[in-house]
């Protein structure tokens, strides 16, 4: 590691010497080798220190996209970065703060969607890329426009629509963005029709949560978390999370919650080191909701008390 970052910044120098046509094969060359990285983190068992690391590494990209404004891969990689980042730190501290401290809470929550959208931004630059024009054709009949998609921007469709729902989650006091739901479901949408098995398991999951926010339908729901358990193994936690939160709350089912979080918790993260950091952030977050079962499942006032109890 340490000669790839000499080799690395002798290039970036004799490129400022030499020419742009030499600082643009450098630059891509960099682009491939932080693209690539993805199985690296995935493998990290640290959350913190990942959380520590992966602004530097998104600067560093979005410096590179500045010089090579067409590499894919970087694109890929900065639109499911900002995602994921969002996600798994910003949105979730947003979360644990807002019964102590709302104010900051909100603070965190406007930046989350900031993410989002950034996220969501280079998403469509990289179907822009595939098919020139796409994002703007979206704003009209956005399903007709997905159609020119193909296997190979599968990527793009599933983390564009993730950035873009999950922004729209943090911000549902903005009717401009609430009003691209129909291109979130476009996107969604077309993803499984490509390829309803990417990320085993991962497109199933947001799907799980996408159905209940979107139009509340639990039975389509658990069909999606029966699929995604079966297309990662069950060596995922996303998919018991995502159930327990987005079905069993509102459908006020404390046992299965409960049940369904422990399945998660119970996934030995060594067992797949490729999904090694995504495990251990889905069951900090699962820890964290065992933890709310209390205030998430207060009794109705026409509840039987023995039915609502974990």
């Amino acid at each position: 590691m340490k000669g790839f970052g000499i080799r690395l910044w002798l290039a970036v120098f004799c490129a400022a010497l030499s020419g742009c046509s030499i600082q643009h094969f450098v630059t891509n060359k960099a682009g491939d080798a932080l693209s690539g990285q993805s199985t690296v983190v995935a493998r990290d068992d640290d959350p913190d220190f990942v959380r520590a690391a992966t602004p530097f590494s998104l600067k560093l990209i979005e410096s590179l996209l500045e010089k090579s404004p067409e590499h894919a891969g970087m694109l890929l990689t900065a639109a499911s970065g900002f995602t994921q980042y969002s996600y798994a730190f910003i949105q979730f501290d947003a979360e644990q703060l807002e019964d102590q401290d709302f104010t900051r809470s909100q603070e965190l929550r406007a930046r989350a969607r900031r993410m989002y959208i950034r996220a969501r931004n280079y998403g469509l630059r990289g179907l822009d890329l595939a098919h020139p024009g796409l994002s703007s054709q979206l704003r009209g009949d956005a399903g007709a426009a997905l159609q020119v998609a193909t296997a190979a921007d599968v990527g793009f469709l599933y983390w564009t629509g993730a950035a873009w729902v999950a922004a729209i989650s943090q911000a549902k006091d903005d009717p401009d963005l609430i009003g691209d739901l129909p291109i979130v479901d476009a996107l969604i949408l077309r993803a499984a029709q490509i390829e309803p098995e990417y990320g085993r398991g991962a497109l199933r999951s947001l799907q799980i949560s996408y159905e209940m926010a979107r139009a509340s339908r639990p039975e389509v729901a658990r069909d999606h978390f029966a699929h995604a358990v079966n297309d990662s193994g069950g060596r995922l936690a996303g998919p018991y999370v995502s159930l327990a939160e987005s079905v069993c709350v509102p459908q006020r089912a404390p046992a299965e919650f409960k049940s369904l979080l422990n399945q998660a918790l119970a996934i030995n993260v060594d067992a797949d080191p490729d999904s090694r950091l995504e495990n251990m952030i889905m069951q900090r977050r699962a820890r964290w909701l065992l933890s709310r079962i209390d205030e998430l499942f207060l009794p109705a006032a026409d509840d039987n008390p023995e039915q609502v109890q974990p």
